[in-house]
This record gives C-alpha cells, sequence and structure tokens, in this order.
C-alpha cells in the first residue's frame, strides 16, 4: 500500500474551476501512477479555508471509470501563517507493490512550490512523456 501525493491551486472559488483543476489532479495522479478504482483504498482531500464554494472531492465522480465505490473526504488546511493560497491537496491511498521512490507525486499550478523535489523526478517514462508534452 501506498500514498500518493498531489496539489494544485485554484485562481478563483467558483465550484466548476474547483472541480476541473481537481479532476485534473486526479487524472495526472492516476495515469502517472498506473492506478485504477480497483486498487484505491481512499483518497484524501483537504483546501485552504479560502475555499468554499464546492467539495473537491466530487471531481472524482467525473473521472473515466467505476470510481463510485471508492471513499472520498475532505477537510479544511490548518490556517497556517504565509501558507499556499488557494490550495487543494491530494493524498491518494493505493494498494501497490511500486516501491516508495517509483511513485510519481503530482504538483500542478502554484502547488509545484509544495515539492519541487517530487515535482520533476528524474527518469521514468512519464516524466519523459510529460516533458514532451508539455514541449508541444
Amino acid at each position: 500500500m501506498r500514498g500518493i501525493r498531489g496539489a494544485t491551486t485554484v485562481d478563483y472559488n467558483e465550484a466548476e474551476h474547483i472541480w476541473t483543476r481537481t479532476r485534473h489532479l486526479l487524472e495526472e495522479m492516476v495515469e502517472a501512477n498506473n492506478v485504477c478504482p480497483e486498487q484505491v483504498v481512499h483518497i484524501w482531500f483537504t483546501v485552504t479555508s479560502d475555499i468554499d464554494a464546492a467539495f473537491p472531492a466530487k471531481a472524482t465522480r467525473r473521472l473515466p471509470g467505476d470510481w463510485s465505490h471508492v471513499p472520498v473526504m475532505c477537510a479544511t488546511e490548518i490556517p497556517v501563517p504565509n501558507s499556499l493560497p488557494r490550495c487543494i491537496r491530494v493524498m491518494v491511498t493505493a494498494n501497490t507493490e511500486v516501491s516508495p521512490r517509483d511513485i510519481h507525486h503530482v504538483f500542478q499550478e502554484d502547488a509545484i512550490k509544495l515539492r519541487p523535489d517530487l515535482t520533476k523526478q528524474a527518469g521514468g517514462d512519464y516524466a519523459k512523456k510529460e516533458k514532451s508534452r508539455k514541449e508541444v
């Protein structure tokens, strides 16, 4: 069992925007780690206190495949002074034999600042694929 970290930010506090950014993050996390819904134990979402227009967990139901039986939960981040605003953090817990160093954690938008060391992992087909996709 492994934890897969992810985070993104939103530009404004609006439901559809929150779901779109969250879905994009989840899709990249799932693809990067070759995870299917049957492997996922649960998904935890946290948001900063400036996001309250929607539950980001609802974006899980918009993923392709049957995600309807995956338990999801939302919570509010601790309000640490000077922390990154409008941030959605995700922890996917999945059953996988992949080693911890081969897990691809995904940070998007301004959330890249949270863990730049994990954002561009060296090597791996997925990292190369993402690099070439962004160059197009």
